[in-house]
């Protein structure tokens, strides 16, 4: 009977209840949970050899992200996204978000009251306006389209004439003493010289311009000077309307990362402007299906003419998008 009791008393002593605070283990859960999440999942190492690696690429050269990507997609060890974040959270300490994005400055706009007044149809562009554009490419969807512009340095300075062939993003630059129509007519003959006229003929069948000054002589540019065999053929786009030939503003902002607005083109040489768009053209555009557009227009249109056009391809690990690729 004494035993007994012992065994019982032994048993209450032994024996301890426990209860369930769920408050407490809720809360210990969230901070496992948010500890687990600190951190980046990479050695020092690792981070230290990319942190150079972006510096090198954007930092000092400029080069876009999708590009440089694209060229160590199967060695960075992880995905863009993650890229941006280990960025923003300040992993790596060369770069930063602003490096990142394109920035814009906006002039403040002064309200002018806009009489209206009905202009007198120009007769030279008589079937050439943006309704004869879109009717020729409604007749002819398959036709290459060239993009006409003007780049300008210190105004009454040199400025660059671009083409941009919209199929493949590619574009050429050239460099004119000045800015009148001219030397634009100049730069199309010195091309036919260049090309040849069949060659010629397949790169420009047809070109949107806008209503500049220096785009005031059509025919001149239309028509071989020697033979008066038709070359091209020039449609303008409606006034104050630079969206309806937007396709050669992302080039002309790559441009501008090279010889930001203001800078003088003087100083520059034609081979300038040829290493310059060398560099643009070499690297590899998201809406190319990630190609650059140097490797679709020699797709299209041969080796042979590049060469011609004195434009190179560049090692995707060597482009420049600073002005340092000048000095």
């Amino acid at each position: 009977m004494i035993r007994r009791i012992n065994i019982l008393l032994f048993v209450i002593t032994v024996l301890k209840k426990y209860y369930y605070n769920y408050r407490e283990a809720q809360k210990d859960y969230d901070n496992k949970l948010r500890y687990s999440r600190i951190g980046i999942d990479m050695s020092i190492d690792e981070v230290e050899y990319w942190n150079d690696y972006f510096k090198d690429k954007i930092k000092d050269k400029n080069q876009p992200i999708l590009h440089i990507f694209k060229n160590i997609e199967n060695e960075f060890p992880k995905s863009i996204q993650t890229f941006y974040k280990y960025v923003h959270k300040g992993y790596f300490s060369s770069i930063n978000d602003e490096m990142l994005s394109r920035s814009f400055s906006y002039k403040p706009r002064n309200k002018k009251e806009t009489v209206k007044t009905i202009s007198k149809d120009n007769i030279i562009k008589k079937g050439r306006k943006y309704n004869d554009f879109q009717e020729f490419i409604k007749n002819n969807p398959n036709a290459n389209i060239v993009e006409m512009d003007t780049v300008e340095g210190k105004k009454g300075g040199k400025v660059l004439l671009t083409l941009h062939f919209v199929n493949c993003s590619f574009m050429l630059a050239f460099l004119r003493n000045h800015n009148d129509a001219q030397s634009v007519i100049d730069i199309f003959n010195l091309l036919q010289e260049i090309l040849g006229i069949d060659k010629f003929k397949e790169l420009f069948v047809i070109i949107l311009t806008d209503n500049g000054s220096e785009f005031s002589n059509p025919k001149e540019i239309e028509f071989d000077p020697i033979s008066g065999e038709k070359r091209t053929q020039i449609f303008y786009c409606h006034p104050s309307c630079p969206n309806e030939k937007g396709s050669c503003e992302v080039n002309h902002e790559l441009i501008r990362r090279i010889l930001p607005k203001g800078t003088s083109f003087d100083e520059l040489t034609q081979d300038d402007i040829n290493l310059i768009m060398s560099h643009i053209n070499s690297y590899k555009r998201k809406k190319l299906n990630n190609v650059s557009p140097i490797t679709l227009f020699n797709t299209i249109y041969g080796n042979n003419t590049l060469d011609k056009l004195n434009i190179r391809e560049i090692d995707p690990n060597d482009i420049n998008l600073t002005s340092n690729i000048l000095k």
